[in-house]
């Protein structure tokens, strides 16, 4: 009855708890400490996604932190212990109300319109239960980590290290200036340097290869699977766990990036919004269009993880006419510039890297030079198994710039879920993300909106644009971000997207002969011509090889104390946007 199940789920709780508490107890202080890294959800803030930390050797830290001073840091950390005090005496009060919930219910009477047997109060009791029970081990985490944690240093930096592209020979002069040189819509110095020429790059074929046909997960697969869940635990990091290769997807992870490049069309009408507004409500239409092509297929593939230093090339061939008219800012009509406006082609140029291997930490560029707009981005992947499902966390930001506004728009990107990995994984995207302008004082939040346990809709999107110095709301959108999308403008005026039938652009890259060895098509193509064979065993091994390798470099490396140093991107300090913007034109090549 309904009584002695809850009696067995208390006990399968109790029994959870105490395996909890020994693994707990039984690890390291440094295992605890990294635990404590900011495990993002769907209802994360964008800004506590831009807090985070990896404890690692001094070459390959990335840290994204607020822009807080050293004395407000000490002041935040000379009132932690007394805030820890306040929790626990809430906790305990909270612990109090719970028992006398608990005992109110278990006075009512077996039977009648309200019984201690009734399915509401007794998922109430479980459920209140739970809740105390991780609230209380998140507090004692804190507690440990507080007394474990070192003084805090007086060399605090008064920015945020971000990833940035690209290296110049001048690079030295822009840092000392203020100046992020990826902030520039001018050709890097490192694109140029690598000179791929538009003549040698076709377009791409694979991306009309057919949707996976396998929907399903088979039994020797699922028994595999299952082994794998045998060994994990809740909320543990995926990071180096190594997955079965039947789960892969036949692409890099950084290629999957370019993917969402997939409507360059769209991304180029931003530059030709007339107001602030027009243009950061264009921005918000392709953020929402993005998705659905660089997450597409019917089955939830994991992409391949890119080794260190791998590159990917690639650049897209926009029809003029496809694209609004550009509206300069110091003409205030529409204009052309360059030779052939009125015909022919603009080309937008994206480069990726991987930049860091331990965190796995991606970076990539998109540029238009005819158009003065680009748009850098630094991600860290973070993976973690959530029972039947596996979440990823995509921690960074990135930065469009359009350099004839001086407007940068930071924004966000939403967690990814691979739902049901036993049966027929799905893919849904979850969170809330945010799109912010400095100067015109725009803002838009994003939520991706997971489903409910019970009922609901999947792949749902809402999104607002508001005017933050008249708290004005000036566009809503809702739908689905492989469906349909709805924009309702402040006009009154609506607009109806749907994104399966908006037109793909096919990328166009060198073929594998002309690619150079860290490519992700050249490095991955023997893994990649496996999978499609169906091989399994043979993907494994071309895929071992590769890993092999990483950590042959690495060892290499770490003999002769040589820390890595990409090739496209460097790690800086950015200092304020006004700051960047103000010195934009000084430094850049730009007209």
């Amino acid at each position: 009855d309904a009584k002695e199940q809850h009696y067995w789920v208390s006990q399968l709780q109790a029994c959870a708890r105490r395996h909890s508490d020994c693994s707990g107890s039984s690890s390291s202080g440094r295992n605890r400490s990294f635990s404590l890294l900011p495990h993002l959800t769907p209802t994360s803030s964008p800004a506590s996604q831009r807090q985070l930390a990896h404890t690692s050797s001094p070459g390959n830290i990335v840290t994204i932190t607020h822009h807080k001073s050293p004395a407000a840091a000490r002041r935040a950390k000379s009132q932690y212990p007394g805030r820890l005090m306040e929790v626990k005496e809430m906790m305990s009060q909270a612990e109090g109300q719970q028992k006398n919930l608990v005992q109110s219910i278990d006075s009512l009477p077996t039977k009648g319109p309200i019984s201690c047997l009734d399915q509401d109060l007794l998922l109430l009791k479980a459920t209140s239960a739970a809740t105390l029970s991780c609230l209380g081990e998140c507090l004692n985490i804190l507690q440990q980590s507080h007394s474990q944690a070192p003084p805090l240093s007086q060399a605090t930096h008064h920015g945020v290290p971000v990833w940035t592209v690209p290296k110049s020979p001048s690079g030295q002069h822009l840092k000392n200036g203020g100046l992020t040189p990826l902030r520039s819509a001018e050709s890097s110095p490192a694109l140029r340097e690598r000179n791929i020429g538009q003549s040698e790059e076709v377009t791409d074929t694979e991306d009309n290869e057919e949707e996976e046909e396998d929907l399903g997960v088979l039994d020797d697969q699922r028994s595999v699977i299952l082994h794998l869940l045998s060994q994990l635990k809740l909320g543990m990091d995926l990071t180096r766990v190594v997955l079965p290769t039947f789960i892969l997807e036949k692409r890099s992870l950084l290629e999957m990036y370019a993917n969402f490049m997939a409507h360059p069309d769209l991304f180029l009408s931003v530059t030709a919004g007339v107001t602030a507004e027009e243009r950061i409500v264009r921005f918000v239409e392709y953020y929402l269009t993005s998705f659905h092509e660089g997450r597409k297929g019917a089955v939830a593939k994991k992409p391949y993880n890119p080794v260190l230093g791998e590159t990917f090339h690639c650049s897209w061939e926009v029809p003029r006419d496809k694209v609004k008219p550009w509206v300069r800012a110091n003409q205030g009509s529409a204009r052309e510039s360059g030779s052939g406006a009125a015909s022919g082609c603009y080309r937008v140029r994206f480069v990726a890297e991987q930049v860091s291997h331990h965190p796995p930490v991606s970076a990539f560029y998109c540029e238009c030079r005819e158009r003065r707009v680009c748009v850098n981005a630094h991600v860290w992947t973070k993976s973690k198994f959530m029972g039947m499902s596996i979440g990823v966390s995509m921690v960074g930001e990135g930065v469009l710039c359009l350099a004839e506004h001086e407007e940068e728009y930071v924004f966000s990107l939403p967690s990814a879920y691979a739902r049901s990995i036993l049966t027929v994984p799905w893919v849904e995207l979850g969170g809330k993300v945010s799109v912010n302008c400095a100067k015109s004082g725009y803002s838009a939040t994003v939520t991706f909106h997971t489903k409910p346990f019970y009922g609901g809709k999947v792949h749902r999107v809402t999104a607002e644009v508001k005017h933050n110095p008249t708290n004005t709301i000036v566009c809503k959108a809702q739908g689905e971000w492989n469906g349909t999308l709805e924009f309702t403008y402040s006009s009154g005026e609506t607009k109806v997207i749907d994104t399966a039938k908006l037109p793909v652009t096919r990328k166009k890259l060198r073929p594998l002969e002309k690619q150079g060895r860290s490519e992700s098509r050249r490095l991955w193509q023997h893994v990649t011509k496996s999978l499609r064979d169906g091989n399994m065993d043979e993907a494994t091994e071309h895929k071992h090889g590769l890993e092999e390798q990483q950590r042959a470099d690495e060892r290499r490396r770490a003999a002769v104390n040589k820390a890595w140093t990409p090739k496209y991107f460097m790690k800086e300090v950015r200092r304020s946007c006004g700051n960047i913007l103000r010195q934009l034109k000084k430094y850049s090549d730009l007209p």
